[in-house]
């Protein structure tokens, strides 16, 4: 039998840098200081025109196939998790395929909002354990929410940024896990399908298809349309933590490093002292690079490896949360 591990990591950001001081001048009003007092959000990406997902995806992916020293030509699989699609249809998936000639990969697409990246690393985990075909796995979480913004909506317009984050995954004897060494150990999926009209885009597909009494509702662009329970999101990511320390039966003390989805620096500390942990064992990237959803959290895993927070042997949880609402973990050994 065999299990997955993680080879190398990537990620990529847009040049085109927008801080605080931009939204100040658009808006006509101070929203710096609530942004950088209550989210600690100081800058953020975003795509330039002629830029779209697809382009995120190939940048990062590049960087985390040289970094596992894996050719696009030996990928099995891609996964690229988005709601912020190249195409309505065919899946970015397939574009990112065809930039990377990985011509041997299967490929779909995977929208579970921002919890999306973390779901689709469990797919690809699962993939490997159960079909030894698959040695080469591509996962990628992209996100390029400013093509979906509403520039005058200062409660998305500042927050949502733009980047992507890869990794990829390679066949390891499980045996090797179980003795204590790398890869996946465990995960969980779950939604609260009952929050789905609470935010969203909600415009383009079939129940609101693409016209002009569309446009003017603005449905074509990210909504917030009710405000979430404040304690909705610790509570979760808290129990989902325990529930991976009890399924791999170790203490919340022995993982070194959360990745949590980077929406609310406050929500992440609420989470860590819930579970009675260090707020430095939960590494963010926030503040210079705004709320990037799908791709947040392998973009915060990249951050952390390139920094040294985090390496080999390493010890780490996957907690995400995005629109549906979606909630997805897992654990893996670096």
């Amino acid at each position: 039998m065999q299990n997955a591990r993680i080879l190398g990591i990537g990620a990529y950001a847009p040049e085109h840098i927008l801080n605080n001081q931009y939204f100040d001048k658009q808006l006509g009003e101070d929203v710096s200081t609530w942004l950088e007092e209550n989210v600690e959000i100081f800058e953020r990406r975003w795509c330039a025109e002629n830029e779209s997902t697809a382009d995120l995806c190939e940048n990062a992916a590049r960087q985390a196939l040289d970094r596992a020293g894996v050719k696009a030509s030996d990928l099995d699989l891609i996964i690229v998790s988005t709601d912020t699609p190249e195409f309505v249809s065919p899946s970015t998936a397939s574009v990112l395929q065809d930039r990377l000639s990985a011509k041997a990969a299967g490929t779909f697409d995977v929208n579970t909002a921002c919890a999306g990246f973390v779901t689709a690393l469990d797919i690809g985990g699962k993939y490997m354990q159960a079909d030894d075909h698959y040695q080469k796995v591509l996962v990628v979480g992209a996100y390029a929410m400013s093509k979906y913004l509403n520039k005058e909506d200062k409660k998305t317009v500042t927050l949502f940024a733009d980047g992507a984050g890869a990794v990829v995954l390679g066949a390891i004897p499980k045996s090797e896990t179980l003795a204590g060494g790398p890869g996946f150990l465990a995960s969980e999926l779950r939604s609260a399908g009952q929050y789905n009209e609470w935010m969203g885009i909600y415009g383009g597909g079939t129940r609101h298809p693409i016209d002009q009494k569309m446009m003017g509702e603005h449905l074509h662009q990210l909504q917030f349309v009710r405000k979430f329970p404040k304690e909705l999101n610790p509570e979760y990511w808290s129990d989902m933590a325990r529930v991976l320390c009890d399924r791999i039966g170790a203490k919340m003390a022995d993982v070194d490093q959360f990745f949590i989805t980077q929406i609310n620096v406050n929500s992440i500390r609420e989470t860590l002292d819930l579970l009675d942990v260090p707020h430095e064992k939960a590494h963010t990237i926030m503040h210079h690079y705004g709320y990037t959803g799908s791709a947040c959290i392998p973009m915060a895993l990249n951050d952390a490896w390139e920094k040294k927070i985090v390496g080999s042997g390493d010890l780490v949880f996957f907690i995400g949360s995005g629109g549906g609402l979606a909630f997805a973990s897992a654990a893996f050994r670096l």
